[in-house]
């Protein structure tokens, strides 16, 4: 069974005016349908890796096969992160996580604003093209940055929320203002979303 484009959960305008249009339906429709079909491409011809999920794939990158392996971490993490990046925005976006995911937030950041200091930081020194993550590993929360596609379950880490930084996801309407992107995000970061993502690490 081949990989698919996911389908976005809102419009390409829904978050608007802090993520414009234009690079969304981009975003989406080109470079992350380039990612799936270079994945399909990869593993159509080998059984080793038939019938697994892009998790599995991702998290077992030593199992896959040598020859397509770089293929794999590359095009799978594109797939698996951009998948993971739509559902953790939306147009309704609350201000501050609430719960469980809060008050972990708290125990291992000191507050709600230390973290989103320390991860506005790390998006916005991450060196070239790649990823911030928050992370749960080995019972704690953590903040992250992986280089290109490459994902945190490739290094035994659960993804809780990310952001893309790689150019093509801010450049049209930010140029090189990297933070002001970043700033921008936080307005539609979908809470709920990461809630549940944060509890299926738990």
């Amino acid at each position: 069974m081949e990989f698919e484009l996911p389908k976005l959960p809102y419009e390409y305008k829904a978050l608007e005016p802090f993520i414009d249009e234009k690079t969304m339906q981009i975003h989406h429709d080109k470079h992350h349908q380039a990612y799936v079909d270079r994945l399909n491409a990869a593993i159509a011809e080998k059984k080793e890796v038939k019938g697994k999920s892009i998790e599995e794939l991702l998290a077992q990158l030593d199992q896959v096969p040598s020859e397509i392996r770089t293929a794999v971490r590359n095009n799978g993490g594109g797939h698996y992160n951009h998948s993971l990046y739509w559902e953790f925005m939306t147009p309704n976006s609350k201000d501050t996580p609430q719960g469980k995911l809060s008050e972990a937030i708290t125990k291992n950041f000191g507050s709600f604003e230390a973290f989103q200091k320390r991860f506005s930081n790390a998006a916005a020194t991450q060196f070239g093209s790649g990823w911030t993550w928050l992370v749960e590993n080995a019972g704690k929360l953590e903040v992250v940055s992986t280089s290109n596609q490459d994902s945190p379950l490739s290094e035994g880490k659960t993804p809780i929320l990310c952001i893309d930084v790689w150019e093509h996801s801010y450049y049209l309407k930010f140029q090189n203002r990297r933070p002001e992107y970043i700033e921008n995000w936080w307005n539609v970061v979908n809470w709920k979303k990461v809630e549940e993502q944060y509890k299926k690490s738990l």
